[in-house]
């Protein structure tokens, strides 16, 4: 086994488990080759195995024996290191019984088993369970250790937690960057894998942001810190990561609320299997021992322990693939979900305008010009757009009126310059010639003439395609939320093959048309809402299920959505998706293995059929279905996401 990491704690269990397990193995050659009893002859002589069995057993056991006396004294009587005791001292009792009734001796080796295989179950169980806590908590990485704070001539290392608002932090190569700000002074790489599962590192130079929980890889860098520490995105990520495992699934509740009542019955029916029967026919010894046979069988710990294991398994997958789901009932819902709503401007599409076309052709160069000089103040996205594509020198000598609802008018003497929509072209009374592009077209007009237009486009996402296709895929109903106009909608919604879309809607709008499917849809359809997590967070938390792009950095996707893709990446929902759905089948294929496998064994120890091996056979059902659930749970994160 390769890339096997172990506790001290887990070092020692299974240096134990080995030592034991292997004097077991050699005691019960011996004793079934040569008979340790006669060995020593007389009445006593089952004095001889009786002590070397109790003695594995104790140096196997004692803790579980420990547990479950520490149990009792808490109210806890129908746990399942109980059980194990019962059962495995219940064995070793009857050993004493079958030795001092003249019977051929039996129970010791049983009952010693009992213990041992099934502390080994137990290993295999904290182990696999460690192994997903730490794929989760491998985010946990990402909490700082240390703040460097720059003072006047000096840096002293602090805590995060006291470092304010607009102060000056360093970060050196191979160092967490503690806290959310913007780099000062340097140009450095950082590995964003921690928070985002994306391997390649990203560049970043002075004036851009950086975030908390990026590591530093190649150079020193100063920081002005925009946020707290309490505020810090790292912060945040870890409150949710540390919370995730409190939100349970229905299957998980199911779990809890089934073993409640499963125990306690279980445990009735092994009474009144060893004692009923004994009564009727005299025979305690074989009733006695179906009952034991039946109780160890029974312990549901294969059920209670696969269950969450499988959940954090899928968390912790979903984790390294960039998906950030805040508990295993969310995984259960995007499992079920098949109404995905997405709102359109920088969640389908990019939110970065591009001029698409320049009419008259002929005359482009001139267009573009006298635009750029009118939208040279612009903080609009769509100006911008237009200024960073003109690639010459603006003139800067023009006033600028802002037209509110209608664009711009730049004046410079007896030189104006109009630059707007159409509705800007008629009120001065200028005739146009008509633009049919699909996007935003803006009209230029020059001292009373018109010049010619741009049009502008917002481009859709290139994984955006792919992420509709995999959910149509999936008989999933997709829809597009806009407040753009119903032409753009409609170009965007006919390209992306969406199922449906609504346009021309205001941002409280947007509620009104989530509350609207929601009311609509059937019983068994979970919606969910796909936002960048600023502008849509009413939406997103009124939603079944809400998704939230823009993971890094954005306060509003943390604490709005369920489910946060830390990539931006859309093709991250059909891998969440597929995670989630494989989760589930584990999930229920743990459940209803365990449970067919468990009954079985039960009914024919009780009727008696596996006959002297009735023990034997419990114990390997009980530790090998708890094994194989354990094993069947890892399952989650192998294998390619393909179904």
């Amino acid at each position: 086994m390769r890339n096997i990491s172990l506790s001290s704690k887990q070092k020692r269990t299974l240096l134990r488990i080995v030592i034991a397990l292997a004097l077991f193995i050699v005691l019960l050659i011996v004793d079934k080759t040569l008979s340790l009893a006669n060995l020593v002859g007389g009445e006593l002589g089952w004095f001889l195995p009786f002590g070397l069995y109790f003695a594995i057993y104790l140096l196997i056991g004692y803790d579980v024996l420990f547990e479950a006396l520490l149990g009792v004294f808490h109210g806890q009587v129908l746990d399942e290191n109980l059980l194990m005791c019962v059962a495995s001292l219940g064995a070793f009792a009857l050993g004493i019984y079958t030795s001092v009734t003249g019977r051929v001796q039996e129970g010791f080796d049983e009952g010693c088993a009992v213990l041992l295989f099934y502390q080994v179950g137990e290993f295999f169980q904290e182990y696999a369970t460690d192994k997903s806590r730490k794929s989760i908590s491998s985010l946990m990485d990402i909490r700082p250790d240390w703040a460097n704070l720059k003072r006047e001539d000096y840096v002293i290392r602090v805590n995060p937690q006291d470092v304010g608002v607009d102060d000056i932090i360093i970060v050196y190569p191979g160092e967490k960057v503690p806290l959310d700000g913007v780099i000062t002074g340097g140009n450095t790489s950082v590995d964003t894998k921690a928070l985002t599962g994306e391997s390649v590192p990203r560049e970043l130079n002075e004036g851009d942001e950086i975030v908390s929980g990026f590591v530093n890889l190649t150079s020193q860098i100063e920081v002005k810190v925009a946020k707290v520490f309490y505020n810090s995105t790292v912060s945040k990520i870890l409150d949710l990561v540390e919370s995730a495992s409190s939100k349970k699934s229905r299957a998980e509740n199911f779990v809890a609320k089934f073993a409640k009542y499963y125990t306690p019955i279980v445990v009735l029916c092994a009474l009144l299997l060893a004692i009923v029967p004994s009564v009727v026919t005299h025979d305690w010894y074989t009733w006695i021992y179906r009952g034991l046979s039946f109780l160890v069988v029974s312990c549901p710990c294969a059920l209670v322990v696969s269950v969450p294991l499988t959940f954090f398994a899928g968390i912790g997958f979903a984790s390294k693939n960039g998906v950030l789901v805040k508990g295993s009932n969310y995984l259960e819902l995007l499992n079920k979900a098949n109404v995905f709503v997405f709102d359109k401007t920088g969640t389908l599409t990019k939110g970065n305008f591009v001029v698409s076309e320049i009419l008259p052709k002929e005359n482009k160069d001139e267009v573009l010009r006298l635009c750029a000089i009118a939208e040279s103040n612009s903080t609009h996205p769509i100006a911008r757009s237009i200024v960073d594509f003109y690639d010459g020198e603006v003139e800067q000598d023009y006033t600028l009126t802002n037209l509110s609802g209608y664009g711009v008018l730049a004046q410079k003497g007896d030189d104006v310059i109009l630059c707007g929509n159409e509705k800007l072209m008629k009120n001065h009374g200028i005739e146009i010639w008509p633009h049919n592009g699909i996007g935003t077209v803006v009209y230029i007009a020059r001292n009373g003439k018109f010049v010619g237009s741009l049009l502008v486009c917002d481009e859709i996402k290139d994984e955006a395609f792919a992420c509709i296709s995999n959910l149509n895929q999936m008989n999933c109903k997709t829809i597009m939320l806009t407040g753009d106009n119903e032409k753009i909608a409609n170009d965007v919604a006919q390209k992306l093959q969406l199922s449906a879309f609504k346009a021309s809607l205001l941002p409280q709008n947007k509620v009104d048309e989530v509350e609207n499917i929601i009311s609509k849809k059937d019983k068994k359809d979970i919606v969910c809402f796909v936002g960048d997590g600023i502008n849509d967070a009413p939406v997103l938390m009124r939603s079944d299920l809400g998704i939230a792009m823009g993971g890094v950095g954005s306060d509003a996707a943390i604490e709005a959505s369920d489910v946060v893709l830390m990539r931006d990446n859309l093709s991250d929902i059909s891998k969440a998706k597929s995670i989630a759905k494989r989760s589930m089948r584990i999930v229920y294929q743990n459940i209803f293995g365990a449970l067919a496998i468990k009954f079985a064994i039960m009914l024919l120890s009780a009727l008696g059929v596996l006959g002297s091996a009735t023990m034997w056979i419990a114990v390997c059902g009980d530790v090998g279905v708890a094994i194989l659930a354990i094993l069947n749970a890892m399952r989650v994160g192998k294998g390619k996401l393909t179904d």
